[in-house]
């Protein structure tokens, strides 16, 4: 039935990557009307043709974008987008993929957030369902957020969604092998010289 839905998702998103399952099933739930995975993750995926946030420069007036150091810094962020696969808006800003080809790639695709001020921060968990449930674990009334993760984590699975573990600590954290952070810095960086800014 979201066959298609999913396909140009995942093509507008992920370049056309298979897409976890996870976030096959959240998309269909939001796509259904169902709110109880959004109100339990805080998630609003893009609808088609949303721009990327590192695309996005409509919030520049016309002496912003003719400024040769913001041109720069567009094409940096252009760049990047490649790599940094954003499918939802929430936590601090937008949530996705690292998608960086220097990654392992025998485990599942790290989570990463942009945030408003364009940092990213890494995310633990192996699915994007793990990632978002280990960031409301903090937000919960629950003051300790290993308690807070496993109440969030039974009520996913009585919604049809099992995490790999309802152990906080047990959550995969494994380190990005290339810093985005530091890739971003490189790319503005190359366009500055290509500028003759440097």
């Amino acid at each position: 039935m979201y066959d298609e839905r999913l396909a140009e998702f995942s093509r507008e998103r992920l370049d056309g990557r298979p897409m976890p399952d996870d976030l096959r099933v959240l998309l269909v739930a939001q796509w259904e009307g169902l709110t109880d995975f959004a109100h339990l993750l805080d998630l609003e995926f893009f609808e088609a043709g949303e721009v990327h946030p590192l695309l996005d420069t409509s919030y520049l007036s016309e002496k912003e974008l003719a400024d040769p150091e913001m041109q720069a810094v567009n094409a940096g962020a252009a760049e990047m987008a490649k790599f940094v696969k954003l499918v939802a808006k929430g936590g601090k800003g937008w949530i996705g993929y690292w998608v960086h080809p220097d990654e392992t790639p025998d485990r599942a695709w790290h989570l990463i957030e942009l945030d408003t001020e364009f940092s990213f921060w890494s995310m633990v968990g192996l699915t994007l369902t793990e990632g978002c449930a280990a960031e409301r674990a903090s937000y919960q009334d629950e003051p300790d957020e290993r308690i807070a993760f496993t109440q969030v984590a039974s009520e996913l699975a009585e919604l049809g969604l099992p995490l790999s573990t309802q152990d906080y600590d047990a959550l995969d954290d494994t380190e990005y092998r290339v810093a985005p952070e530091a890739l971003m810095e490189e790319l503005i960086e190359a366009e500055r010289e290509k500028r003759g800014l440097r």
